[in-house]
């Protein structure tokens, strides 16, 4: 069995990308470890068909983290046996290619995203120019790599002219749940970053007559209670935190509409296709999200969702107002999701992914 480790900087627990990623290969003969870190709050790790390492840091944001992190990471990997390395964004890759040319093993480039590109690094210049100089040095001695969207994938090969694939973020097909939600309401799901738009979103809030509901956690909590409260929308909003992926789920297949809002600051969220705009197809959720090159390549030929031109908040009221009014609209948009869930779910995209791996055992 080929041993394959994978990197990341998350507590592992809610990180359905890697789980999808490491089942699947664990499935098809891979021996796969997954290392992460280990937070005060993190809950018991459930168990799975790969192996789980989390790492204690002392220091749990900044640059001392980081650095933290990969020192710990490297030293771990330096006594591990294994075949292939694979570093999970950027925040990884240094210890992945350190290890990598230690055993002479084939290392791999798994971007979630474009990491130089976020709005939190792009807004601070010296943090931007430090993930530029690793990124410079690192990428371009990948490669072997995929990442989520076609145009993330370009801007490698524009950069460093590397080739990377294309696997999508998507749910594995599942029987939908038929019940009739016991309330209406408007679902945001993921990560509470900056870029998200919430600075538009909350005060669209006041003109939009439902409910919103928030599953995640993130960097942009304070700012996001605060937003609530400034605007006296406790009433209307309900923030459920982090929720394991079976929950998220169940709450996303009950729910009236979907929102994946962007800002378009940091090249990033406009070349992005994030894991929340699959899973609302996958539960026949129509959305409401911008119109950015991937998602608008995919709404021009299915029509899954609303597309926004920008985030102003009157222009976000009346585009989540109008498809809650117009129950035709919404009717569409949601048989087209269901259409949608057999072109694009993790059944087809596990094909590309073990057709990766195979070419890079067999280079």
């Amino acid at each position: 069995m080929k041993r394959i480790f994978f990197t990341v900087t998350n507590d592992l627990t809610y990180d359905q990308r890697m789980h999808r990623i490491c089942t699947s290969l664990a499935e098809n003969g891979y021996a796969v470890t997954l290392v992460g870190r280990k937070l005060a709050s993190s809950l018991p790790l459930t168990e799975k068909k790969f192996t789980q390492k989390r790492i204690r840091c002392w220091f749990n944001k900044g640059k001392m983290f980081y650095g933290e992190y990969n020192c710990r990471l490297f030293f771990f990997l330096l006594f591990k046996k294994m075949e292939a390395v694979c570093a999970i964004d950027l925040d990884t890759i240094l210890p992945c290619l350190y290890i990598s040319r230690w055993k002479k093993i084939p290392r791999i480039y798994d971007a979630h995203e474009l990491f130089t590109e976020l709005k939190e690094v792009v807004t601070r210049p010296a943090v931007q120019k430090a993930w530029r100089k690793i990124e410079r040095k690192a990428v371009p001695q990948f490669r072997f790599g995929y990442t989520v969207s076609k145009s993330i994938a370009a801007e490698f090969n524009k950069r460093y002219k590397v080739t990377y694939e294309t696997i999508h973020n998507t749910p594995i097909l599942n029987e939908l749940n038929t019940a009739k939600p016991v309330e209406r309401f408007i679902l945001y799901q993921g990560a509470v970053n900056e870029a998200r738009g919430f600075e538009y979103l909350i005060p669209a809030m006041k003109d939009i007559h439902c409910k919103l509901v928030i599953c995640g956690d993130g960097n942009f909590m304070p700012q996001l209670k605060h937003l609530i409260s400034h605007y006296q929308l406790e009433h209307k909003i309900e923030l459920k935190g982090m929720l394991p992926p079976d929950q998220l789920a169940a709450i996303s297949q009950t729910a009236h509409i979907g929102l994946a809002l962007a800002e378009n600051e940091g090249l990033n969220q406009y070349l992005a296709l994030p894991n929340k705009f699959f899973d609302y197809i996958h539960a026949a959720l129509p959305q409401v999200t911008m119109n950015y090159p991937e998602y608008r390549a995919i709404n021009a030929e299915f029509e899954v969702a609303v597309l926004l031109d920008d985030l102003d908040p009157k222009r976000i009221a009346l585009s989540i107002n109008n498809l809650l009014d117009d129950d035709v609209l919404h009717c569409r948009l949601k048989e087209n999701c269901l259409k949608v869930r057999q072109a694009f779910n993790w059944q087809l995209e596990e094909k590309k992914l073990l057709s990766f791996y195979q070419t890079v055992f067999n280079s």
